[in-house]
């Protein structure tokens, strides 16, 4: 069947924080421009995870009516608590010692997730087209200028055949292209490469977040209570991260553990990590009598400023968590998402406007991000991972802490980490076997369970989206050097090695895919490309 084809001034891929602030601030700079934002979730919001305490700076830039306008922004922060967890106890940080970026006065307790669907009303008010359920899994290009991209076909088997339900993927061209995927993106990874747009920058640098909803008896309960950990259980296998937990409304706390992706230990299991921190006193204490009523992950971009590339291509941008804006020193990347966003817009609204055709490479994009409060705040924390990943928990707080207080984040050095992440990962036979508590259904979990929880949904006669560059890399590199650490670092139970007559053979459960992106980043060959599964599958997150 031939494509069909529909042509926009501005398409914009993810409706994310970062792709829906980009389309309305095109639409508010001029109304008569054709935009579209394609979402490859069932509905917007589906595929959003995230804490999430929430900094409004952004929505005040760019809704300056939202609270009238009813944006689900309405949980204040009502206290920070701030722990190093150790197995045996907890030392709660003196407010007075803790980095000021860390401080969440002003700020929210929100469902990324809500806020964005809340966003994707926004923008079809202002008639942009917003459609839900269209992976976009091709670049379309032409002599090297970005010209859209192709939607995936509907109705492929597994076998790579058309099936009687056959829908061939859509062109979707424009004059400008705005990434905006999330960390990862499948499509801004490619344009990463092909543009060489991480040239001379450090290796992006990643973590592994995975959350839980809890709905909890209203006397454990403090609406608007921050709860941030380091520590235990992550270093005792040598690992650094973080735990949150969060008193959202309605009598409902999130709880989740960020693992940095640097580790050394093949054994480690993210996931275990994140059942054992829920053990300890000073978060049991709040999920004690509850009920787990949802859970995702998603891996975030950490490496901030360093890291950051150069953001424009010919006839395309990159935004959000695409290039990496995320702040981590705040431990936030909403507001800087949607910062970008804006900033995309309006340096697309500039170009169409001297130049309708478009296509063009647009520096100024660069220009407006340098001298935004999004640079200078990515600037202040430039050294938060790389001093955490050189000296430690201890030692690097001691410099982030000396840093950020003492010097507002201008400390006269620059510290750079240029390892990347899989290829910290050492061999196996360096380490012993880990071996974590089995799960009691009432705090701790499996897997499997989880997975259910996040409403994941695959149509199941399709081609795997997870692409194997050697299908015999798993069994030969990475089973026989490093125990095959995808049975441990993917947090859906998707890679399995399952021993035959024949010998071990790695399974790939596609279906169970919450498209969290760790087998992309962590593989320690890089053999695993993650793409775009049919439209419309993956996690049904209803709050994240």
């Amino acid at each position: 069947m031939e494509r069909e084809s529909m042509e926009f001034d501005v398409l914009v891929v993810g409706a994310g924080p970062a792709g829906l602030s980009s389309a309305i601030r095109l639409k508010q700079i001029n109304p008569e421009l054709n935009v579209c934002v394609v979402e490859k979730g069932s509905e917007v919001g589906a595929h959003i995870l995230s804490g999430a305490v929430f900094e409004t700076r952004a929505l005040d830039e760019l809704l300056p009516d939202w609270q009238a306008q009813g944006a689900p922004v309405n949980t204040p922060v009502s206290g920070d608590d701030i722990y190093m967890l150790k197995a045996n106890g907890a030392m709660k940080m003196p407010g007075a010692f803790v980095p000021k970026p860390m401080h969440n006065d002003g700020n929210y307790i929100i469902s990324l997730g809500n806020l964005c669907r809340w966003l994707a009303e926004q923008a079809e008010g202002l008639e942009i087209e917003v459609y839900p359920g269209f992976a976009a899994a091709e670049i379309l290009q032409e002599d090297g200028v970005v010209k859209g991209v192709i939607t995936g076909d509907m109705g492929v088997g597994h076998d790579g055949q058309p099936k009687d339900s056959y829908m061939p993927g859509m062109e979707l061209r424009a004059k400008y292209t705005i990434f905006s995927e999330g960390c990862r993106g499948h499509l801004g990874k490619q344009m990463i490469s092909q543009f060489q747009l991480d040239k001379g920058r450090s290796p992006q640098h990643y973590g592994l977040g995975i959350k839980e909803i809890w709905q909890i008896p209203a006397e454990q309960h403090e609406s608007g209570k921050v709860v941030h950990t380091a520590g235990w259980p992550l270093t005792e296998n040598g690992a650094t991260g973080g735990g949150f937990l969060y008193h959202a409304d309605s009598n409902q706390v999130v709880v989740g553990l960020i693992t940095d992706l640097n580790y050394a230990n093949p054994y480690l299991s993210p996931y275990e990590e994140f059942q054992r921190y829920k053990t300890h006193p000073v978060i049991q204490q709040y999920l004690q009598g509850g009920e787990r009523i949802s859970y995702g992950a998603r891996a975030i971009a950490k490496g901030g400023l360093n890291s950051l590339p150069k953001m424009h291509f010919p006839g395309g941008l990159l935004a959000g968590c695409d290039a990496g804006t995320l702040n981590f020193a705040k431990i936030k990347g909403s507001h800087t998402a949607m910062k970008s966003g804006m900033l995309a817009a309006e340096a697309v609204a500039e170009a169409l406007a001297a130049n309708p055709e478009g296509g063009e490479a647009l520096a100024s994009y660069w220009d407006k991000f340098a001298n935004s409060w999004l640079f200078d705040e990515l600037f202040r924390s430039r050294n938060f991972g790389p001093a955490m990943h050189k000296f430690g928990m201890y030692g690097g707080g001691a410099f982030n802490y000396i840093d950020q207080n003492w010097f507002g984040g201008k400390i006269p050095v620059t510290l750079k980490d240029d390892h990347t992440d899989h290829g910290q990962l050492k061999p196996a036979g360096q380490f012993s076997e880990i071996s974590y508590p089995k799960p009691d259904g009432k705090l701790t979990f499996d897997r499997l369970s989880s997975v259910f929880l996040s409403s994941t949904v695959h149509e199941e006669d399709q081609p795997c989206h997870l692409k194997l560059h050697d299908v015999q890399i798993p069994i030969l590199v990475n089973l026989a050097q490093f125990a095959e650490p995808a049975q441990r670092y993917c947090p859906a139970g998707v890679y399995e090695i399952v021993e035959e007559e024949t010998g071990p053979r790695l399974q790939i459960n596609a279906a169970n895919c919450v498209h969290c992106k760790t087998c992309d980043i962590k593989d320690p060959s890089q053999n695993i490309n993650w793409t775009v599964p049919e439209g419309g599958g993956g996690p049904n997150y209803p709050n994240m």
